[in-house]
């Protein structure tokens, strides 16, 4: 289900929550901070966060007054943030018709600011890569206990690393279940899951289906 069209945010943080729809949530007013799959970013008016198809996200407390405007897309785009010149023309177009402010907004978009780069945004990345991260050693790398570490992340993103590479993992498998022709124990083996059926409780925990169920349906 798609959050409501226009709201505002709630002054307490939002815990961390997935999305099974993609959707872009495009800033009226006020700013915040959103941590998810695809990075950190402090965002503010006409500013767009894209969020993929189970997707995840923190917002921390944001502080003062934020409204936004939240438009069902299509399919998951591949970036994470967009800017919009003119948010004005599209909220009037959503007052109208959801489906035109949703054209609009996908053909008047633009690159958007740069994700940021502090320690645990570092480790977001790497957990969300094919590698198998060990995180006791990334922590020793960065000079920090494992402890540290992890206090870092939580802070940043609301989920413990561990559970942040799960879900990392499940979600590049189900882009793989639903979009290729690979077998699931190909896809289980590239992924890097120790056996299909791990690779089965992982993206069922996460889409609420198992592999093979999102392949009887494409």
């Amino acid at each position: 289900m798609h959050p409501p069209l226009r709201h505002t945010l709630p002054p307490d943080a939002i815990p961390r929550h997935l999305h099974a729809a993609p959707y872009a949530a495009v800033v009226l007013e006020g700013g915040y901070e959103e941590a998810g799959e695809r990075g950190r970013y402090r965002v503010e008016a006409g500013d767009v966060l894209v969020h993929a198809a189970f997707s995840a996200h923190f917002n921390p407390a944001p502080g003062r007054r934020v409204v936004v405007l939240n438009l069902p897309l299509t399919a998951s785009p591949a970036f994470a943030i967009a800017r919009l010149a003119d948010p004005d023309t599209l909220v009037r177009l959503a007052e109208r018709d959801p489906v035109a402010a949703t054209a609009y907004l996908v053909t008047h978009w633009t690159s958007g600011r740069a994700a940021l780069a502090d320690a645990p945004d570092r480790m977001a990345a790497a957990l969300s890569d094919a590698s198998d991260l060990a995180i006791e050693a990334w922590a020793r790398d960065h000079g920090v206990t494992r402890e540290t570490a992890f206090r870092w992340f939580r802070q940043a993103y609301g989920v413990a690393p561990s559970r942040y590479r799960v879900e990392a993992r499940a979600r590049r498998a189900w882009g793989l279940i639903t979009g290729s022709s690979e077998t699931l124990a190909g896809i289980a083996a590239e992924v890097g899951f120790t056996d299909q059926a791990h690779m089965t409780r992982d993206v069922k925990a996460l889409t609420g289906r198992t592999p093979g169920a999102w392949r009887t349906a494409a």
